[in-house]
């Protein structure tokens, strides 16, 4: 019994959820310090990450797991400037300005960043952007890094609550 316990959270961890300790203010006020929220490892064997997606990924420096938020998709040029994220879909695209009705008013991205992604690549921002370690520091997300999806926080209790990607 304890043996088809043991193999069962095992399966269950390592192909379907995963729990996830936020640690740190980068993703105020989406998610807090010690927010406890589990991860969907499965949808993106059926399918890409989407634009305002929050994902938990490995650290392309470290051997740290980071939450953030997916901003810049496969094959688009991202850029910072003025206090606004521009995104090019393609290179004969006009930019435009990405809405992000999930920050606050008053908040605004800074540094002045130029990026074109590749095949495979992701550009994710912090929604604290002013503390925040995120690709405007290391530059672009490989795909293979990202573990999974934020669906669903379960601590604190007064907050529990499921996800869903903002519309743009």
């Amino acid at each position: 019994m304890i043996l088809i316990a043991v193999a069962t959270v095992f399966l269950i961890r390592s192909f379907l959820v995963q729990p996830f300790l936020v640690s740190g203010a980068s993703m105020e006020p989406s998610f807090y310090d010690n927010d406890y929220l589990l991860i969907d490892e499965i949808t993106y064997r059926f399918r890409g990450p989407e634009r305002g997606e929050v994902v938990v990924f490995k650290s392309p420096t470290s051997n740290t797991y980071f939450i953030k938020r997916l901003v810049g998709l496969p094959g688009e040029r991202i850029t910072v400037r003025n206090g606004e994220v521009l995104i090019y879909q393609n290179a004969a695209s006009q930019s435009f300005v990405l809405n992000e009705d999930y920050l606050e008013p008053d908040i605004k991205t800074f540094g002045d960043f130029d990026i074109k992604l590749k095949e495979g690549q992701y550009f994710v921002l912090g929604d604290n952007r002013n503390f925040s370690f995120d690709s405007r520091s290391w530059g672009s997300l490989e795909g293979n890094k990202i573990v999974g999806l934020v669906r669903l926080r379960l601590w604190p209790l007064n907050k529990v609550m499921a996800f869903e990607t903002p519309v743009y």
